[in-house]
C-alpha cells in the first residue's frame, strides 16, 4: 500500500509539472504574436489553490490599468468599508412646523450616492408630508460638502465626456433640488416664496428623512457595466471614511489604497494611484499588484463574496457578454475589463480543468487596435481554462 501511495504522489507531481510546462509553452507561443514587436504587455497567472505563481511576463512593469483600476477601488472599499456599507442621502430642516406649515429651510445633504433616482425623490416628498408638512415657506439648500469641490478626477482628458463629480445628483446631473421641488409639488406640498441654492447644513438642523442604497447595488453596475461615475462615487466613500468629520478628498482614498498595497506585501510607493475609475492617465500599476489584490480578496470571504458576483462573466453578461463564446472560458472567466486609447486590460478569476482556482491579469499597452489586444486576452483565458 505504501508503495502504491508513493507512486500515486509521484504521478500527481509529474502530471502537475507537465501541465505547468504545457501552460508555459502555450503562453510563450501566444506572446510571439507580431503585436508585441510594437507594444507592451504585463501578464501574470497565479494558482490560488496551490498558492503559487504559474506564469509571468513583465509582471512588475508599470502600466496604465484603464478600468481594471475599478478592481483596486472595489477591493479597497470592501476591505475598508465592509459589505454591509450603505450610501446615504439625507434631508434636514430648521425652523418650526405649525398647522401643517414649515417656516424654515430644508437642507439636502449629499452622500455621493450615484443611484439616487425619481423613486427616492418621491419617497423624500412622502416623508416630508408624513411629518405633517403640507406647506413650505423658506428655502431648499443643496449641501455638497461631503467631498472636495473638484468636479473631475486628476489626470482626466479634457475632451472626454465625463460626468461631473457632484455629491448630490440625480441621473448624474446636478438637478437634485429641482427634481425634489417637482416631487414635493406632485405630493401636494405647497411652495410659498421658496428659493433654492447651496449652503452647508447647520449642526442644529433636525433630520427629516434618509434614503440609502447598499454597496452591492453600486458594485453590480460599476463592474458589470464599467461605470466610471459609480467608481468615483465609491472612491469618495473610501475617502469619507478616512476623512470622518471633514470634507473628503481624493487624496484620502489614495491613502487607503496605499495602505492595502502595503498590507499585501508590496511597496506602496512603487505605484501611482490617481482616481477610482481608471480614467486618469496618471495611474500606474502592475499585473503583479492586481493579482496580489485578487489573491487577497479570494482569501477573505467578506470581500470575495461581494466582489465575485459583480464581475462580468465571459460570454454571459456585462462587458464580457460577447467575448469568449463557445470556448472553455465561457461562463468560467469572471473578470474586469479595461479600455482606453492604446490600452486594453483584463483581470480576474477562472477555474482550470484540474479544479484549481486561478487569478490572472493582462495589461496590453501601446496597441493601435484594442480588438487585437482583446483577442490575445481571450486566447490566454482559453488556455487557462482548457
Amino acid at each position: 500500500m505504501k508503495k502504491c501511495a508513493i507512486l500515486f504522489v509521484l504521478y500527481c507531481l509529474c502530471t502537475a509539472g507537465w501541465a505547468q510546462d504545457s501552460l508555459h509553452v502555450k503562453l510563450d507561443s501566444l506572446l510571439q504574436h507580431p503585436m508585441f514587436e510594437v507594444s507592451q504587455v504585463g501578464l501574470m497567472v497565479y494558482d490560488l489553490t496551490d498558492d503559487q505563481m504559474l506564469y509571468e511576463r513583465n509582471a512588475r512593469q508599470l502600466l496604465r490599468p484603464a478600468s481594471t483600476m475599478k478592481l483596486i477601488t472595489a477591493i479597497t472599499a470592501l476591505d475598508h468599508l465592509g459589505g454591509d456599507y450603505q450610501l446615504k442621502t439625507r434631508l434636514y430642516y430648521t425652523g418650526d412646523i405649525a398647522e401643517g406649515k414649515l417656516v424654515g429651510d430644508i437642507y439636502c445633504v449629499g452622500g455621493f450616492d450615484p443611484m439616487v433616482d425619481d423613486t427616492d425623490l418621491a419617497a423624500f416628498a412622502q416623508n416630508i408630508h408624513r411629518l405633517g408638512i403640507d406647506t413650505l415657506q423658506g428655502n431648499i439648500y443643496a449641501d455638497n460638502s461631503m467631498k472636495e469641490a473638484l468636479e473631475y478626477g486628476e489626470g482626466w482628458c479634457w475632451d472626454d465626456d465625463n460626468p461631473r463629480l457632484n455629491a448630490l445628483s440625480v441621473g448624474r446631473r446636478d438637478v437634485f433640488i429641482e427634481q425634489l421641488v417637482k416631487a414635493m409639488t406632485r405630493d401636494s406640498i405647497v411652495m410659498q416664496d421658496v428659493r433654492t441654492g447651496e449652503w452647508r447644513c447647520p449642526d442644529t438642523a433636525a433630520l427629516m428623512a434618509v434614503r440609502s442604497h447598499n454597496i452591492d447595488e453600486l458594485l453590480l453596475r460599476m463592474m458589470k457595466k464599467s461605470d466610471n461615475f459609480y467608481a468615483e462615487a465609491l472612491f469618495y466613500q473610501i475617502a469619507k471614511a478616512i476623512a470622518e468629520h471633514r470634507t473628503a478628498k481624493a487624496a484620502d482614498a489614495r491613502t487607503a489604497v496605499k495602505r492595502l498595497i502595503r498590507n499585501v506585501g508590496l511597496d506602496e510607493n512603487s505605484y501611482r494611484i490617481a482616481d477610482g475609475s481608471g480614467l486618469s492617465l496618471y495611474n500606474y500599476v502592475s499585473a503583479e499588484l492586481l493579482v496580489r489584490l485578487l489573491r487577497y480578496a479570494w482569501r477573505n470571504n467578506r470581500i470575495y463574496s461581494h466582489l465575485l458576483p459583480s464581475l462580468p462573466v465571459a460570454g454571459i453578461d456585462g462587458t464580457l457578454e460577447k467575448r469568449m463564446r463557445k470556448t472553455a472560458a465561457e461562463g468560467n472567466v469572471r473578470a474586469k475589463t479595461g479600455t482606453l486609447t492604446g490600452i486594453s486590460s483584463l483581470a480576474g478569476y477562472c477555474t482550470a480543468v484540474n479544479g484549481h482556482e486561478l487569478a490572472f491579469c493582462i495589461i496590453n499597452q501601446g496597441v493601435l487596435r484594442n480588438q487585437t489586444a482583446k483577442a490575445f486576452q481571450d486566447r490566454v483565458c482559453k488556455v487557462l481554462c482548457e
